[in-house]
């Protein structure tokens, strides 16, 4: 590594700690549940010494024990790229902020949104713009995921946000910290959302309604059952789990050039299960038309 590498990483660690040190009352250790202080813009320590150094990229390692994903660093850049030159979920990320400005903007000078599952982080960095720039408020952005790879690109990538390797059945935060909780095509934990969630916020979840990716899917599997979804299970055990505030549907479909179908099949777990065959020639396609078709639902805590 040469020296001006050297230097900016370090900076870059030192930036992301000064910036979380102004929100460090909403942390508790993952050990032994008591608060954490930033110290010496290096590490997060809590009242027992546990200790959870900043890394060169400015994220923290939150977890108590080390957990291997199939997740990779490619999967990550391909979705980045995907998000943002191909634009594939800019209608998802402009339905969240309307969500989110309508059911709280009017209320609130200050809006903190943890995003679960963030991934490599553009979708919870796109909606912190839009709600900030669209009502000029003072949005906190917390990004968590239990994959490593996938918040080392976050965090390289956007900065004046917390970004954690984190696991969702032990979240790193006190109890009643957020106005806002994302989970956007990905896994979750009901419990735990309930013990985060402020007594009058809200948890948007989104999931896969029957025509998500239905042409990549139909082109992947032969079998019908590979190729139908249904989320009727999820969707109920959210209902029962959330004072349901709204639900709906957003479907629409995206054109894709060569180089966003490159990005799609290089990001979706689909081509895992699948022959090599069929991932290489719908790889090689040209262009695609492909369906956008998900469940927004919105909740507010029972707790």
């Amino acid at each position: 590594m040469n020296e001006v590498t050297s230097l900016l990483q370090g900076n870059k660690r030192i930036k992301s700690a000064k910036y979380v040190s102004k929100f460090e009352t909403i942390f508790a250790c993952p050990i032994c549940k008591s608060s954490m202080k930033v110290m010496d813009f290096k590490s997060l320590i809590c009242s027992y010494h546990h200790t959870f150094d900043f890394a060169k990229q400015g994220y923290m390692n939150l977890t108590t024990h080390s957990v291997n994903t199939k997740y990779s660093k490619g999967l990550f850049e391909a979705r980045r790229k995907l998000m943002n030159e191909g634009a594939f979920y800019k209608p998802v990320s402009h339905a969240i902020a309307k969500i989110i400005s309508e059911h709280l903007v009017k209320t609130k000078e200050n809006i903190s949104i943890l995003d679960t599952g963030c991934g490599e982080g553009s979708h919870l960095s796109n909606i912190c713009d839009m709600v900030r720039s669209d009502f000029f408020k003072s949005v906190v952005g917390v990004g968590i995921d239990l994959s490593k790879e996938g918040i080392m690109i976050a965090s390289k990538n956007y900065s004046n946000k917390i970004w954690a390797v984190a696991d969702l059945a032990n979240t790193p935060f006190k109890n009643k910290q957020f106005d806002v909780i994302l989970n956007i095509l990905s896994p979750s934990n009901y419990t735990e959302f309930n013990r985060l969630l402020k007594r009058d916020g809200l948890i948007i979840k989104i999931v896969p309604q029957s025509g998500y990716l239905k042409e990549l899917r139909e082109h992947l599997f032969h079998k019908p059952e590979k190729q139908n979804y249904s989320n009727s299970e999820t969707v109920e055990r959210f209902n029962e789990s959330f004072q349901v505030v709204e639900s709906s549907r957003l479907s629409y479909t995206m054109n894709l050039n060569q180089s966003s179908i490159e990005w799609l099949v290089q990001m979706t777990p689909l081509t895992w299960s699948t022959t090599e065959e069929r991932v290489k020639s719908f790889f090689n396609k040209d262009s695609a038309q492909i369906t956008v078709d998900l469940d927004l639902l919105i909740g507010k805590n029972t707790i």
